[in-house]
């Protein structure tokens, strides 16, 4: 294995459940330091007890950047090679070794495979690729929340696809900051794309159609939105917002839009084909959900969404197929949605209405 050293640096507060899980998996660095940002749990003392360097600041008031930042200064110039991750992420094993036999002097950062979600079988359900190993020295963190690594110096990107990090989160942790955050951060600077981006995804959220929908039509006016992924994404949720007011020729409007502009993506085919399965629209969901299961592969940016790529797309196809009469489609389409969710038992009952109806049409 090539000789690079690598240190792993996060951010934690009141974390303590997750703490020896993250240690196990972080512990073939060669060293490892965190910044407490102020817990009040037993988070510090157990990550002490496992050997683990400990630093303590509070940062009011409160900006991920600034304690991604501050932890990043903790890193000792003789490691090369910085690994950010946060303790509710696993790394999958050997992923070290992967890490440094993809390093080399010119390269700055990394790009590896994140399963950011799971479905309740353990399989990834939300995957695309991130960022956050990358060279001492040569970058900083920006924006008060969504932080991003921003280079300082000439970067040389590389992607290394067999490194796996895995996200488990505390889907009881408030994310009530983020909102405001996200409207400090268009303020400090509003022709940033992403976050206006993400600013109007929030305030559709918190069901704030008529903010999210300007917001999301800033995005796309700026001359730096270029990417299509993003643009498609700003699209369909504009559409979503316009449907919730129940403006539902807007909404097909702006799905339409989204279509056009990432046609690859499967998200907007499907969004689409629920609209029209509501208002009873067999033909018109049928046809866009059978566009959506043309494509085939999954993109790897974090706007891919899981209803995309688990079962509802065959779930949804066959009582639209059902409704049309396609009974050997529906029959088929049902039992492929049973392969992907198992214990679901309305698509077990689905599967023996279209059974009855299968053999009555042969």
């Amino acid at each position: 294995m090539k000789n690079y050293k690598v240190c792993v640096y996060a951010i934690t507060k009141n974390e303590e459940k997750f703490v020896k899980r993250w240690v196990d998996s972080m512990k073939e660095a060669d060293k490892i330091i965190v910044l407490d940002t102020g817990s009040t749990d037993n988070t510090v003392s157990l990550l002490k007890d496992l050997g683990i360097e400990v630093h303590i600041q509070e940062f009011n008031p409160w900006r991920f950047d600034e304690a991604r930042n501050a932890s990043l200064k903790l890193v000792p110039q003789e490691y090369e090679i910085c690994v950010c991750t946060d303790l509710d992420e696993v790394f999958e094993p050997g992923w070290k070794e992967k890490v440094v036999n993809s390093w080399d002097d010119k390269v700055t950062r990394l790009r590896y495979n994140y399963n950011w979600s799971f479905d309740e079988y353990g399989k990834p359900a939300t995957s695309f690729m991130i960022n956050k190993i990358h060279k001492n020295g040569y970058y900083k963190w920006t924006h008060p929340v969504h932080e991003v690594l921003t280079p300082i110096k000439e970067e040389n990107e590389k992607i290394c696809p067999e490194v796996v990090l895995n996200h488990y989160p505390d889907k009881a942790k408030s994310r009530s900051s983020y909102l405001p955050l996200l409207e400090l951060s268009v303020k400090e600077d509003p022709l940033d794309d992403r976050n206006m981006h993400y600013l109007g995804r929030e305030y559709m959220y918190y069901q704030k159609w008529d903010e999210s929908i300007a917001t999301l039509k800033k995005h796309l006016s700026l001359k730096s939105a270029t990417w299509k992924d993003e643009r498609c994404a700003s699209m369909r949720f504009i559409a979503r917002c316009y449907y919730a007011k129940g403006m539902k020729k807007e909404a097909k409007e702006w799905y339409f839009k989204a279509i056009e502009e990432a046609p690859y993506l499967r998200e907007s085919y499907i969004e689409i084909a629920y609209l029209f399965y509501e208002e009873k629209d067999y033909l018109d969901a049928y046809i866009n959900l059978r566009r959506a299961l043309e494509i085939k592969e999954k993109s790897n940016s974090y706007i891919n969404e899981e209803f995309a790529w688990n079962s509802f797309i065959y779930d949804l196809i066959s009582i639209c197929a059902f409704n049309l009469g396609y009974y050997e489609e529906a029959l088929y389409y049902v039992s492929k949605a049973i392969v992907m969710d198992p214990n679901n038992l309305r698509l077990q009952l689905n599967l023996e209405e279209m059974e009855k109806y299968t053999k009555k049409s042969e």
